[in-house]
């Protein structure tokens, strides 16, 4: 099976050099590699385009957010499948294309299948052998996953308007509704440095937070939407709680911009079952 992969940056010129350097050594070499340069202000164009010319380069000049990004690599990629990277992350195995497609080749209801990363994040990985067995779950990260091509153009796929955050599990609900398994595996390991740069916690919070509300209205069937969404909310408040004073008056942000999205969500809503739903809320 063919294998694209895809990466979108911003403003890491320097961590996404690094991670081309290990893709050009990969054997077998993938049949495309997809660079999305979302809003980059810094030398991100000007390297991509002289450390890797053969690349498709995707230039938005304002930026459409890490999600965006992904769906249209998604759509105008070539392979079979598609290997989605950060621009700091990377497969530490030289060989690891041909061990996943062996993997999708062998199990046709494989939707996603996603890996242990050694990450900087939590510095204990990045000396860590043992993962686990391969197991289902209900999410992944974008930093290292693999997703059949074909079962993404069947389904609605990564949400624009979500810009950053919260596509992996609202894409994974999708799957697992469709019959589909999203697969946690060791097969191969994901290293992945994990830059400070353009990241804000907060921020994140915010937004994973108002994805996650948006979710429940998109794919949750009624009336159960109407509780899971209020636990959403509640859930995510007791989160903030733990984190402090500062964060818990700044939990309003993300309910202000969660309105104004509902009338979005009720024009784009495509629910799925309660029984497929309950399915996926059962996943680790």
């Amino acid at each position: 099976m063919s294998i694209s992969v895809m990466i979108t940056t911003k403003n890491r010129a320097a961590d996404l050099s690094r991670t081309l350097q290990v893709l050009r050594r990969l054997d077998p070499a993938p049949l495309e590699i997809l660079i999305t340069a979302d809003g980059c202000t810094d030398d991100t164009v000007e390297m991509v385009k002289a450390e890797m010319g053969n690349a498709k380069l995707i230039v938005n000049e304002v930026g459409q957010g890490s999600v965006a990004s992904r769906d249209r690599m998604m759509r105008e990629a070539r392979g079979d499948l598609v290997l989605a990277l950060d621009d700091d992350s990377y497969p530490e195995q030289p060989d690891c294309l041909h061990l996943l497609s062996s993997i999708f080749h062998l199990h046709p209801s494989l939707a996603i299948a996603h890996f242990p990363q050694r990450t900087d994040e939590y510095p204990a990985t990045l000396t860590q052998t043992e993962f686990g067995p391969d197991r289902l779950t209900r999410s992944f990260a974008n930093s290292g996953a693999v997703l059949r091509r074909a079962a993404y153009l069947e389904l609605p796929g990564f949400e624009p308007k979500f810009f950053h955050m919260y596509e992996e599990p609202d894409y994974a609900l999708q799957c697992v509704a469709a019959g589909y398994d999203v697969l946690f595996t060791p097969l191969i390991t994901i290293r992945h440095h994990y830059s400070g740069a353009t990241r804000s916690e907060l921020r994140n919070h915010h937004r994973h937070s108002r994805n996650e509300f948006w979710s429940v209205l998109l794919r949750c069937p009624f009336p159960q939407c109407l509780g899971l969404a209020a636990y959403r909310i509640f859930s995510q408040f007791r989160y903030a709680r733990k984190r402090g004073p500062s964060w818990v008056w700044r939990e309003p942000v993300w309910w202000l911009q969660a309105v104004s999205g509902i009338v979005f969500c009720l024009r784009r809503r495509q629910p799925v079952s309660w029984a497929r739903y309950r399915i996926w809320l059962k996943l680790p």
